[in-house]
């Protein structure tokens, strides 16, 4: 019996074992736990032992599957076949009995017979929603998915209502992993049940095999789409089935004609185009925004389509290696943006990508503290806006030389938002501040205060750094090395990533007995992501987990190996094997939640 049917096995035996008890409590209560534990051993002979004892006695339908289940797993059929009999006498008004009957007589090989009692069940089907619903748990408590299947077929006609006993339909097919019928149940379900478009979208890659499942079901979402054109769900399906086969470009096509035809707003587009800078099409993206702001400056999507088309440029441009005179472009963009809709709330994420790229990538850090402190005096901000302003101008400060500008302001910002996660965030930019100057001690006092953080990833990060600091103070050498380190961080902070590394590189030769080669490495693999030479990284995080076990950031390092071979080098076995083996041998670190979360997708569990 496979592990569902146990499962729902187990959930009606139990829901009755209270009533076995109470009239059978001179046995059950001794023997009861013990024939559930010989059952799920396997040991039927056992079981059947102790429950002809209980089946002695009156009132005893609470043990009838398990009874019966285990007589069939013996063979013994004759005997099977007089139990079930006498309670089709006794009750013959349950209509389990006689689909126990079928089972049996298919057990024995006798199908022709077994079917025709399944058959002869259904067609005796009340009009009664409740009934039917019954019958077809019967035959699903037994096995018989097709005859569920059929009862709940037949009960639609009776009802004349094909939107019923959708949910039910969907999980016997998913678990027969019958795609055909899973598909066009979908179909059939979405023009009347448009919330099911998630499960649906969660549930098909998960018993899809290849491109040519997809491709099937294409063909059934347009016939949908040739009797509907204008049902936005199947617009919907259709993208995402394009894009599950990252045809994006067709995915857009679709969106597009869907609103020309239907003299739309863009919004059906504007929100699905979120979908594909998920996954990286930047390309039809930029198309998507461009099209939208053909619709004119009248249009609600034509500013949010403008500012998102700059900040999908930025992605672009600033991943991997980037070219300055392509970047100082993209900034006048986005002044030109701001030139023409004014600095307000609707354009506070423009001003502070214009700020990113001046004070990052174009050596224009004072025009960004600038553009950010005039940011603060605008009216209408709110208290999280505000707070989220001043963690970006005083990072700036740091890069413009006045770090006590950035304490002042990260120590406004943590004090303001005590205990919420920006605030969090400020005392560890400062205790990073301090790392970074090589006042070590101070920044180990604030990650001590952070480590209790309600934001896990904030309170991982500061006690990294906490242990990192306590492990390299012992002496002086290793103090001096680990300000080698904290100057190729900053410079990591600064945008600097070739200094960085040779920075890095130059700790172990001036210092070759340091203790911070994992740290070093870490850092490393993190420029060499953002420059988007995975591979390399991925090199560096393996050979970290493999020398340091028992380091600070081994944890890390797995989970970013296992999310670098998912997402970027599209190796699933290689992703599946490192969320694995974070999960079995670092079950306490923060990741492993994730980490268990990813491998079981990976794995194509049911959601």
């Amino acid at each position: 019996m496979n592990r569902l049917i146990i499962l729902v096995f187990f959930a009606f035996t139990l829901s009755v074992q209270a009533q076995v008890l109470r009239s059978n409590s001179s046995i059950a209560a001794d023997d009861t736990p013990l024939i559930f534990q010989y059952y799920r051993d396997g040991e039927y002979e056992k079981a059947v032992v102790l429950l002809e004892k209980m089946f002695a006695g009156a009132n005893n339908e609470g043990y009838f599957d398990i009874y019966f289940n285990s007589l069939l797993k013996l063979k013994r059929y004759d005997v099977a076949e007089k139990t079930v009999k006498k309670l089709m006498r006794q009750h013959p008004e349950n209509d389990a009995y006689p689909i126990a009957l079928g089972k049996l007589y298919q057990e024995k090989g006798d199908v022709q017979n077994g079917n025709k009692i399944f058959s002869d069940i259904i067609s005796k089907l009340p009009k009664d929603e409740f009934k039917i619903r019954n019958l077809a748990n019967n035959f699903y408590r037994f096995e018989n998915y097709d005859f569920a299947v059929q009862t709940f077929k037949q009960g639609r006609k009776i009802l004349g209502n094909n939107e019923l006993f959708t949910y039910e339909l969907l999980n016997i097919y998913r678990f027969k992993k019958d795609k055909p019928m899973l598909m066009q149940e979908y179909l059939d379900a979405l023009a009347t049940i448009p919330q099911l478009l998630p499960q649906a979208q969660a549930v098909l890659p998960m018993i899809f095999d290849d491109k040519a499942d997809y491709q099937t079901f294409q063909v059934g979402i347009l016939k949908k789409i040739q009797k509907d054109p204008d049902a936005e769900i199947y617009i919907q399906l259709l993208t995402w089935n394009y894009i599950q086969q990252q045809q994006y470009d067709m995915a857009l096509r679709q969106l597009i004609a869907f609103d020309k035809r239907t003299k739309a707003d863009g919004g059906t587009l504007f929100n699905a185009i979120y979908t594909f800078v998920d996954n990286s099409a930047y390309e039809t993206a930029i198309k998507a925004y461009e099209y939208l702001l053909t619709k004119g400056k009248e249009n609600q999507y034509y500013l949010p389509s403008k500012i998102e088309l700059l900040n999908t440029k930025y992605n672009i441009q600033t991943a991997g290696k980037y070219n300055t005179a392509a970047l100082d472009l993209l900034a006048k963009d986005f002044q030109i943006l701001l030139d023409e809709n004014g600095k307000n709330k609707n354009t506070l994420f423009a001003i502070k990508r214009l700020a990113n790229l001046q004070a990052y990538y174009l050596n224009q850090a004072a025009q960004a503290e600038k553009g950010l402190e005039e940011a603060l005096q605008m009216p209408g901000l709110n208290g999280q806006d505000i707070g989220q302003l001043k963690l970006e101008l005083g990072d700036i400060y740091i890069l413009t030389n006045q770090p006590w500008e950035a304490f002042l302001v990260y120590e406004q910002v943590s004090k303001q938002f005590e205990g919420q996660p920006i605030g969090n965030e400020a005392r560890f930019r400062s205790a990073k501040l301090s790392f970074y100057q090589g006042n070590f001690d101070y920044s180990s006092g604030q990650c001590q205060v952070l480590k209790a953080a309600t934001s896990q990833l904030i309170a991982n990060d500061a006690l990294n750094l906490s242990l990192l600091i306590s492990d390299n103070i012992q002496t002086p050498t290793d103090s001096n090395a680990l300000k080698m380190y904290a100057d190729a961080e900053m410079l990591v902070f600064r945008n600097l990533p070739a200094q960085a590394i040779r920075k890095l590189d130059s700790i172990a030769v001036v210092f070759p007995e340091n203790g911070l080669t994992d740290a070093v490495l870490m850092t490393k693999a993190r420029i060499l992501i953002k420059s988007n030479d995975f591979q390399s990284a991925a090199d560096i995080l393996k050979k970290l987990t493999e020398n340091f076990k028992d380091g600070i950031w081994t944890d890390d390092a797995l989970f970013t190996l296992g999310d670098l071979y998912e997402k970027k080098l599209n190796d699933i076995v290689q992703a599946k094997l490192y969320f694995q083996k974070l999960i079995t041998d670092y079950p306490g670190s923060m990741f492993s939640a994730e980490a268990r979360k990813r491998f079981r997708n990976l794995r194509g569990d049911g959601v």
